[in-house]
């Protein structure tokens, strides 16, 4: 079987979890007897591209991001080279990386992966969101199939743009994070620290961990606040965190996999109070650094962290706050969370998404055969 990835992800994302999935795909499929896996990327700013297990199957060149106008060069370089890349060769499948309102290559099967729907149901946070659902829309109809990365992310693609329920099917994601090793970088904070982890959006609604602390004259006594990745402090969120007391003891802190290992492995506690999410691999990460996991029930979230997380609503401040009183007063709560985490990690891995991946590829394609 003859699988092609388009390069669009590859072309956006210097890391991030949609190329890290499509990577780990190319990774994992290409050690399967009879699949050959190609990503056609004439030109492309991806890291994961790189790893020795991937880039044989590149077809195109890695271009640093050196400066500022990067992005549009790639941008236009591919809209150049992408012809002639794709060179008119037909493959079985062609897999595309995000959404466009053109697509490339030929194949007998085109399959789309959907990861959540947060350009339609937070518009007003993405400029560019109406262009996204446009796009989205136009990859979808003409998509044979459809993966999703939830059961919520499927039920919401089927109700937000109409897409039939057939058409669509649920593969969960893997989680790549390992644990921490003696050799990781240890953290080195006043205090013990409640740990959140990627960009602030205000979807991610980071200010209620803020307000959670505002609210608990214990958590701001005896524990610090880190934000690992994303921007650094905004003038908004710093005028926040002096309002709740916690300026002073709130870090932002931005590394590689290493370092963030080591700093779910250090957390008291990992806070994930997103008010959406299609599927959230950071709380499988905490998991796997054996890191309690405290959870909005927002989204798709219950529905991958199941019994292993505290969970609070997403607009309660003053209920996280007494999850993670709770979570860390008590040891025996605290003890039979991390435990549930080790269990729960084992239902996600990339070996298994990548092989329901192919099934349903293989799936595809014989029914466009007759087979």
């Amino acid at each position: 079987m003859r699988i092609a990835y388009d390069h669009q992800i590859f072309g956006l994302q210097r890391h991030g979890g949609i190329s890290r999935y499509f990577a780990e795909l190319v990774e994992n499929l290409q050690r399967v007897p009879g699949v050959h896996t190609s990503v056609v990327a004439p030109v492309y700013v991806n890291e994961y591209l790189l790893r020795a297990e991937v880039r044989g199957r590149v077809r195109g060149r890695h271009w640093p991001l050196k400066f500022r106008g990067s992005p549009r060069v790639v941008a236009t370089l591919n809209s150049l080279l992408l012809p002639l890349s794709w060179g008119g060769k037909a493959f079985d499948v062609v897999h595309e990386t995000y959404y466009s309102l053109a697509h490339r290559g030929r194949s007998r099967v085109r399959v789309l992966t959907i990861y959540d729907m947060i350009h339609e149901l937070f518009p007003r946070e993405f400029p560019d969101a109406e262009q996204v659902t446009q796009a989205k829309r136009a990859a979808a109809a003409r998509a044979d199939h459809i993966i999703c990365i939830s059961e919520t992310t499927r039920r919401d693609a089927v109700k937000l743009l109409g897409i039939p329920a057939e058409k669509c099917s649920v593969i969960y994601l893997g989680c790549t994070l390992a644990a921490a090793s003696a050799a990781s970088p240890r953290p080195r904070f006043p205090r013990p620290y409640m740990l959140y982890v990627g960009n602030r959006n205000e979807y991610k609604n980071f200010g209620v961990l803020i307000g959670a602390f505002a609210e608990s004259a214990y958590l701001r006594q005896h524990f610090d606040v880190v934000a690992f990745g994303g921007p650094g402090f905004t003038p908004a969120e710093r005028e926040k965190l002096q309002q709740a007391g916690i300026a002073a003891q709130a870090h932002h802190v931005q590394g590689d996999d290493a370092l963030l290992q080591a700093h779910y492995a250090g957390a008291a506690a990992f806070v994930y109070p997103s008010r959406y999410e299609g599927f959230g691999i950071p709380p499988l990460e905490a998991m796997a650094n054996d890191c309690p996991v405290a959870c909005s029930t927002a989204g798709s979230i219950s529905e991958v962290v199941g019994d292993a997380g505290a969970y609070f609503d997403p607009d309660d401040a003053a209920g996280l706050a007494a999850s993670l009183e709770r979570l860390v007063q008590d040891e025996a709560y605290g003890a039979d969370l991390r435990a549930k985490g080790k269990q729960r990690i084992q239902l996600y891995s990339w070996s298994k998404c990548a092989a329901e991946t192919l099934t349903t590829y293989q799936r595809l394609a014989a029914a466009t055969s007759g087979g």
